[in-house]
């Protein structure tokens, strides 16, 4: 059984609506074990997350950036990044924004750099957007065209569950690859070890 944390930082609800649809998508993968965690509650304890084999991470993009809660949790975690404690682990991002840009690449970015130094191995987003294959556009998985990490666009206000069906198909798409990647990754490592010592 692997563990999985998908951890986000909410301030409308938009994001966590993304997280749990993420959560769904990961839950439907055997031997997965996923929790959903609030990064400011990571914040204060930051160890907890050595419990876990992988972790996607969530964060609304606040002027190009993940947001002050989430900084924080990251900044939490200096001294793992000094013991190097979360090496090895798989990681991935997610975050939402009320425009089809919105500037969310630099939000990914920030969280695959933070990923890096901590020494973390990071899962994309492998699917092709599908309105290329004619799918309707609000329907259409990656319509947003982010292989990075996942996007979503929750328009300027709307209730906390308004997103277009692509997005929510996508987030389900996306835990699922993680955790499947997550199996994938496990059952090398473990053959990679037994060869080692063979």
């Amino acid at each position: 059984m692997k563990k999985l944390a998908v951890i986000y930082h909410s301030a409308h609800g938009h994001t966590e609506h993304i997280a749990r649809q993420v959560l769904e998508g990961a839950r439907s993968v055997t031997n997965t074990d996923v929790h959903l965690l609030k990064a400011e509650d990571l914040a204060k304890a930051p160890d907890v997350l050595l419990d876990y084999d992988g972790y996607l991470l969530g964060s609304p993009t606040y002027l190009g950036g993940v947001s002050s809660q989430f900084k924080a949790f990251m900044d939490a975690t200096g001294r793992l990044w000094r013991t190097q404690q979360l090496k090895g682990k798989l990681a991935a991002g997610f975050t939402v924004s009320s425009l089809p840009a919105g500037d969310k690449q630099s939000t990914l970015f920030s969280m695959f750099v933070f990923c890096m130094q901590h020494g973390m191995l990071w899962v994309g987003n492998p699917f092709l957007p599908e309105q290329h294959a004619g799918v309707p556009y609000d329907e259409a998985v990656n319509r947003l065209g982010s292989w990075s990490g996942m996007m979503a666009q929750a328009g300027h206000g709307a209730s906390a569950d308004a997103f277009m069906a692509g997005d929510v198909k996508t987030a389900r798409m996306f835990g699922r690859n993680f955790a499947e990647t997550l199996q994938r990754f496990a059952g090398s490592h473990t053959e990679q070890q037994r060869e080692a010592f063979a």
